[in-house]
């Protein structure tokens, strides 16, 4: 799930603040904490007062969407309401206000919040936590589950730093475990320690440089292509 924070009202409001109309479209999608529908009206009641003290009317209409980082599901939810618009507040991740401005390009989409990172939740402990960057060169399979470079504020790759204290890392001030000491304690646990005195190379940032792009049906047609050869 993307985890994310609400922007600041008064943030939020400079950015609609030239318009009079704006559509306020919820996210169904992994947002967390969920900001679909009944956040969508909220927003828009706080918005809608806080141009009363600048002696304006706000016109809004709240909306949700499935999913606003699929093309086709935002494009034939918002469509329909966007021409009695002016502009539109999104409550998705970046993800979804990057779409929105791609399928509904006639108007453009301010973001309600920024979004912090890819992560789960904890609900025993009532937090998210990032386990896992899209590096896009996975090697948890040789460190019991753990992501070093999610989980290690270096990003190592081999093992802890000088500055571990206590199964503790130094970064935050001690007040975080250290990655490498949970990836020890787990593969110790099944007697796969041979794993931990691995080394690993180098990392290959070209795997996950920016932008990244995928053809999904390029690598279909390719498959397709190899079945067809071992027949």
């Amino acid at each position: 799930m993307i985890i994310t924070e609400l922007k600041d009202i008064n943030e939020i409001y400079e950015q609609i603040k030239p318009y009079s109309k704006i559509l306020i479209a919820g996210c169904d999608g992994c947002c967390q904490p969920p900001r679909s529908l009944n956040e969508a009206k909220v927003l828009g009641q706080l918005l809608e007062l806080k141009a009363r003290t600048e002696g304006k009317k706000l016109i809004w209409k709240a909306i949700t969407v499935l999913r606003q980082c699929d093309d086709r599901i935002a494009a034939t939810t918002c469509r329909p309401f966007a021409e009695e618009y002016e502009a539109i507040l999104s409550l998705a991740c970046g993800l979804g206000v990057v779409m929105m401005n791609k399928v509904i390009d006639n108007i453009l989409t301010f973001p309600a919040q920024n979004s912090h990172f890819g992560g789960v939740q904890n609900s025993s402990e009532n937090f998210y936590i990032e386990y896992c960057e899209a590096c896009g060169d996975c090697i948890i399979g040789e460190t019991g589950g753990v992501c070093p470079r999610a989980g290690c504020a270096k990003h190592l790759s081999n093992g802890p730093c000088g500055g571990m204290v206590d199964g503790m890392c130094e970064v935050g001030g001690y007040t975080k475990p250290c990655a490498w000491v949970d990836i020890w304690k787990r593969l110790k646990k099944f007697n796969r320690l041979d794993l931990f005195k691995k080394y690993r190379g180098p990392r290959d940032f070209r795997l996950s440089t920016s932008p990244g792009y995928k053809d999904i049906y390029k690598e279909y047609t390719n498959e397709e292509e190899k079945k067809e050869e071992k027949v």
